[in-house]
């Protein structure tokens, strides 16, 4: 049988943590900033266990140590403990995991549609948090969290790693600064988007043992158990498909090299029709966005910029230009040897350790990371509208500010869902 929250307790905890933040002391009695010195251990807590998780957990620098893990799927988080030869502690309910004082911060590497509730009461538990990305299932919840974070004064790094690659800051500097000249287009991968739901539900199986199905599914429809679920990132009620797994390290890219972290496109429209169909975007200063690219025949974790100096393309720690000569004198400026090395698959896989070390620094310093929660919720913004395009199947005007399409109510029905009772986003 399918459990269910265990709603009392749930709720005496978010009252106690609703009240510490309204009287300022979870951010400074239960976080890192006082105790913190030069050469103590950041205690870091993880929420999710899966494959991503696990190779983030066995790449955490030095100057953090795994104090508890946490997952709905209890025999998997045992599974990395036992690998690891690890004495922590396991949970299925995160909530448990936050109650610990021991704790300074977390790194939540849940599946997309479970990943913004969490980190939110993270951050009201007083815990800074390293988030996964895609970083949202839909547009709202990303400001959501956004707020969640500045109101508690949290520090949030999105794992998008490109942020922390030399060789990306440079090339999208170059970029941003006028190198290429006018930007003349800017050419994308065309990510496919997930899957509706199959017209034929799966049939209900008995429930793994150790599994609580019900934390799983998170704000997602409840339905009965089968394991074709758990394939999450095809399906459009728990993932955004490649256009948000790929895309939010692609359209991340192309935010940072134009210098729009701060912002989006105005203008959308599809370009052919269907689920992953091609889209065009626009920006307020007039740079276009063509995603047109199919995947597997360019940068799929950047983008190829076109400027009147010469084109730029841009992939994950690469680059290569037209004329050679750009790339040539962009890499005189970083030790290309050292930063394959660094980021090489031989080294670590996924590698992100340099990226989870300027979150550890910020913990210390407060200063705002690489990939800031903002940044991470405006890049998978992008990707969200591409699919929301799709959908729509017609031009859509996107105001930046107000995160809304101007005067389309039908095209605003897109930015939110409803979520399961139990897992409702709190007030912020």
């Amino acid at each position: 049988m399918v459990s269910r929250p265990q709603a009392a307790s749930r709720r005496q905890f978010l009252r106690a943590v609703a009240s510490s933040v309204a009287l300022g002391t979870v951010t400074r009695s239960v976080g890192a900033l006082d105790r913190l010195g030069v050469n103590e251990e950041i205690r870091v807590g993880a929420i999710g266990v899966g494959g991503r998780a696990s190779l983030l957990l066995q790449q955490l620098p030095e100057s953090a140590k795994i104090v508890a893990l946490c997952d709905c799927n209890r025999a998997r988080a045992e599974k990395f403990k036992e690998k690891q030869n690890g004495a922590w502690p396991v949970y299925q309910d995160y909530q448990r995991l936050l109650e610990r004082k021991d704790i300074d911060a977390v790194i939540v590497a849940t599946g997309e549609f479970q990943r913004v509730l969490p980190c939110i009461h993270a951050c009201q538990a007083g815990k800074d948090v390293y988030a996964e990305k895609p970083l949202t299932l839909y547009v709202s919840e990303g400001r959501a969290l956004v707020n969640a974070v500045r109101k508690t004064e949290r520090v949030l790094q999105v794992g998008s790693q490109q942020r922390s690659m030399a060789m990306n800051r440079i090339a999208c500097e170059f970029i941003r600064s006028g190198g290429l000249g006018k930007i003349l287009k800017v050419q994308a991968i065309n990510y496919g988007g997930p899957e509706a739901s199959p017209a034929k539900t799966p049939d209900a199986v008995d429930v793994p043992e150790g599994l609580d199905w019900n934390m799983w599914l998170n704000q997602a429809e409840s339905r009965p158990f089968n394991p074709e679920w758990m394939s999450w990132m095809r399906w459009r009620d728990f993932a955004g498909g490649e256009m948000t797994n790929w895309g939010a390290h692609g359209v991340d890219q192309i935010q940072w090299a134009l210098g729009m972290d701060d912002t989006g496109p105005v203008e959308l429209k599809p370009l052919s029709e269907g689920p992953n169909g091609q889209v065009f975007m626009k920006y307020a200063n007039g740079i276009e966005v063509h995603f047109v690219i199919e995947p597997g025949r360019g940068p799929m974790g950047g983008a190829i910029f076109i400027g009147e100096k010469g084109k730029l393309e841009i992939n994950r720690n690469k680059f290569a230009s037209n004329p050679p000569e750009i790339a040539e004198n962009l890499k005189k400026m970083v030790d290309v040897d050292e930063e394959e090395r660094k980021w090489s698959d031989n080294l670590a896989l996924w590698q992100a350790r340099w990226h989870m070390q300027d979150w550890l620094d910020c913990i210390r310093t407060r200063k705002r990371p690489v990939a800031d929660v903002e940044i991470g919720h405006r890049s998978v913004t992008v990707c969200h509208l591409a699919n929301i395009t799709r959908a729509a199947g017609r031009p859509l005007r996107w105001d930046p500010v107000k995160e809304q399409f101007a005067d389309d109510k039908s095209a605003n029905e897109y930015l939110t869902r409803a979520r399961r009772k139990g897992f409702e986003l709190p007030t912020i």
